[in-house]
């Protein structure tokens, strides 16, 4: 099995670029804070404004209805004009969006503030997987999206907590200015980080001549690469199931169990937290298996996506002790498919358009995925229960499998698609 060309050597120092890494976990996270901290407190704001369980997902899925308008522009920036400006920016903009929530009297007016975090997250994931696929080789890519990823179940799981918490004991409004402040000072710091010269949108043709890359080239670029649109379209299913648990697996507990919301959002950011494990775990297990199959990177997705659709099918048909035990194992798995896929949309399309690649694959996963769950899975609670509503979520992630595979027998081909090019650190 041919295996595709590694590329050695770090684009600033190793202790530099971990630093820069560092900043971008805490970002992410923080995102995830801020996005997710008002899913525990559905109830109480229910209570004080009488909206249905739908209003409530949508108020969910605002954030990613932004993303979906913005992410795209957004990414053309990260691109062409500065990774580490443009992610500082977005998340000043979304840490204040976030405090400004507390400030809100109605319901339109906090689905508005929630779009507006929207606007300011929506090219955080193309930037920082840009960042993240120039700081480190190329064989280490798997591994290092799979950390950065962890962010995602560590910032839900504290969003959990926190708004639960703080919901009891201070009133609801009050989580959203308390969670804003730590990720605003990160983002400052992050405005001074260094960064890497922008990509020459060129390539090389079969006469050996440097072509520079016109719209119709861009396109083509994405086109033809089977494999990433399959692995778009993969991820899109996962994260479909993902914001369904994270937005309604507290409600579950509660409704079901009769378990006090507090606690409930902390049984669910239990869950949350072991997705931790899963991210990093994908990660080296994905980087080891592909120094001997080469389609690693989207076949170990298409296992580990199939075997969280069994757990989970088995989870919802156990109750008590032992259906949690079975759901805390499905929150390992659920993360394990992240580091291969997210490295897929770096490794087979220009180093140039890495941002735009990740952005097309969060337009994707947002539109189809996580501003769809919430309200799909909030109309069915509406017109049945929570139980019926999750019961759905095993069928999606066997069609995410099913894509991951598909894109898995393109993954070689494509890659020798790829222009090879040395980023260089800017002044």
């Amino acid at each position: 099995m041919k295996k595709p060309e590694d590329r050695s050597g770090y684009l600033f120092s190793k202790g530099y670029s971990n630093y820069v890494f560092m900043l971008l976990f805490l970002l992410y996270m923080f995102d995830y804070i801020d996005r997710m901290v008002i899913t525990s407190m559905f109830s109480f704001i229910e209570k004080d404004w009488n909206i249905t369980h739908t209003q409530s997902g949508m108020l969910v899925s605002a954030v990613y209805w932004a993303i979906v308008l913005l992410t795209f522009p957004i990414s053309i920036l990260v691109d062409r004009w500065s990774r580490t400006k443009t992610i500082g920016i977005m998340a000043i903009m979304w840490s204040l969006a976030t405090a400004v929530c507390a400030l809100t009297g109605n319901y339109v007016q906090l689905f508005i503030t929630r779009m507006l975090i929207g606007m300011g997250e929506a090219g955080y994931a193309p930037g920082g997987s840009a960042m993240i696929s120039g700081l480190y080789p190329i064989d280490k890519r798997s591994k290092m999206m799979g950390i950065w990823n962890a962010a995602i179940p560590v910032g839900t799981a504290i969003g959990h907590v926190l708004g639960g918490v703080i919901a009891v004991h201070l009133g609801w409004k009050h989580a959203f200015g308390i969670v804003a402040i730590p990720g605003l000072i990160i983002a400052i710091l992050f405005l001074f980080v260094k960064d890497y010269k922008t990509v020459d949108l060129s390539f090389i043709d079969k006469s050996r001549q440097k072509i520079k890359m016109e719209k119709k080239d861009m396109v083509k670029e994405f086109i033809t690469r089977p494999s990433v649109l399959f692995t778009y379209f993969g991820m899109a299913a996962v994260v479909f199931v993902t914001t369904a648990l994270i937005t309604w697996l507290s409600t579950y507990f509660s409704d079901i169990r009769g378990i006090p919301m507090d606690k409930a959002g902390g049984m669910a950011s239990a869950v949350m937290v072991l997705a931790v494990m899963g991210a990093p775990l994908g990660g080296y297990l994905t980087d080891t298996w592909r120094k001997k199959r080469a389609e690693a990177r989207l076949l170990f997705p298409a296992i580990s996506t199939l075997c969280t659709a069994v757990v989970l099918f088995i989870a919802l048909r156990l109750s008590g002790t032992a259906q949690y035990i079975v759901l805390l194992l499905m929150g390992i798995l659920i993360t394990c498919f992240i580091a291969g896929a997210a490295s897929v949309t770096q490794d087979v399309i220009h180093p140039g358009l890495r941002a735009t690649s990740y952005a097309i694959a969060v337009v994707v996963q947002n539109l189809l995925g996580s501003s769809m769950a919430p309200m799909v899975l909030g109309k069915i609670y509406d017109l049945s229960d929570i139980k019926t509503a999750l019961s759905i979520l095993p069928y999606i992630l066997v069609v995410g499998a099913t894509l991951f595979y598909m894109g898995s027998r393109y993954y070689i081909r494509d890659m020798e698609k790829v222009a090879k090019i040395n980023l260089e650190a800017a002044a």
